[in-house]
């Protein structure tokens, strides 16, 4: 079953009205409403909404005894304040769809179109439109659900869009595809003193000074390794912006990434314990907090070859080229409970990266991630 000329208008038009209202992580509530808006004439078996957030689910179910089948794509876009000029740019100051979650959504759309119209041979699907993803809590909200029992799925898949890509070649490949990372703040405390008299306070500067560059050394590893690990101080703020003042607060804030999820737990005892030491050395007290977890996104070897055949079946290209990505992506928390794979869809050579002001999903990617996931699910289903 093939979309009609008539959906590919619809669900352009579609995608293009989402472009145009974007919503950040954990306020994707009207974003939520236009998608139930959307595919309300699909006849969805059950429509579950505010999973772990503003989640929305789609069940489309046969009746009968066999699998659930996930697909997933995310509500929500970026606090990036879009520069181009196309019709359907964002209206909302300082909010954009630059990481092409509008698409992904079109995508799902097209899906749930065609499974409204035939339901599969055996067991359920389940699409699944996730908030949160730019801030990586958004899937684990999700799976935390205590509704999600009810529709956790034997394989969950999803996919991305990428830059750089051929249009519609597909990279795809067994095992880690996106890396863990989450965010280290480091707060720093001392005494806040007159500038005249720096001694009579304590002053986090030479912490500061010693810290950035012994953190940012924490990374080593060829990226072919699982050893691998990354650190990259991305904020300093000591005290307050005035001269009379000697500073007795800082603030570090770096971001750290491995391969692996136990990597990634040595990395962060090994920066807590630089930093207890510059502290205590410079008299200081610190905490630690962290934000963004992203845990490593792993494609499941049989959940993998599920894709594979149905990229065969397709005629699309595939191959494992750019993979695996230092980005993060929050997908592999379905992974934890479920079979999962992602795969990763060229959007064009010549495209903005991700997350670049003047980025625009391709529209002719709609159908083609359509006929991917559908494949997929009638391969397993019928």
């Amino acid at each position: 079953m093939n979309l009609t000329n008539r959906d590919i208008e619809d669900l352009i038009a579609f995608r293009r009205e989402l472009h145009r209202f974007p919503e950040i992580s954990n306020e994707e509530k009207e974003t939520a409403r236009r998608v139930v808006s959307f595919l309300a004439g699909t006849g969805a078996d059950e429509v579950l909404t505010g999973l772990g957030g503003h989640g929305v689910a789609f069940v489309y179910d046969s009746g009968q005894p066999g699998m659930t089948v996930l697909f997933r794509a995310e509500l929500d876009a970026l606090p990036i304040a879009e520069i181009s000029d196309i019709p359907h740019r964002s209206t909302v100051e300082g909010k954009g769809h630059m990481c092409g979650h509008d698409g992904h959504m079109a995508i799902l759309a097209a899906t749930g179109r065609l499974f409204g119209r035939q339901r599969p041979a055996k067991g359920r699907v389940v699409l699944m439109f996730q908030p949160a993803e730019e801030t990586g809590d958004g899937a684990a909200g999700v799976v935390a659900d205590p509704r999600y029992a009810a529709i956790r799925p034997d394989f969950a898949f999803s996919l991305h869009n990428l830059p750089g890509t051929p249009l519609g070649h597909v990279r795809l490949r067994e095992g880690v595809v996106n890396c863990a990372s989450r965010g280290l703040r480091i707060t720093l405390e001392g005494r806040t003193a007159h500038s005249s008299m720096p001694e009579s306070g304590i002053s986090p500067m030479m912490a500061v000074s010693r810290l950035t560059p012994r953190l940012a050394a924490l990374g080593g590893g060829a990226f072919t390794s699982d050893d691998f690990a990354m650190a990259t101080v991305t904020h300093v703020r000591m005290g307050e912006p005035v001269f009379g003042v000697a500073p007795g607060h800082a603030e570090i804030r770096v971001t750290l990434r491995t391969r692996l999820d136990a990597r990634m737990a040595d990395l962060c005892a090994t920066a807590e314990a630089l930093v207890r030491e510059e502290a205590e050395h410079h008299g200081l007290q610190c905490v630690f907090d962290y934000h963004e977890i992203f845990v490593a996104s792993l494609n499941e070897p049989e959940a993998t070859a599920h894709l594979g055949a149905a990229l065969d079946a397709e005629g699309v290209p595939h191959d494992g080229a750019q993979l695996p990505m230092r980005a993060s992506e929050d997908f592999g928390v379905f992974g934890h409970a479920s079979k999962s794979a992602m795969l990763y869809l060229g959007s064009g050579v010549e495209r903005p990266n991700l997350h670049n002001p003047d980025y625009d999903f391709p529209d002719d990617l709609i159908a083609i991630g359509a006929r991917i996931f559908m494949r997929t699910a009638r391969n397993l289903l019928g």
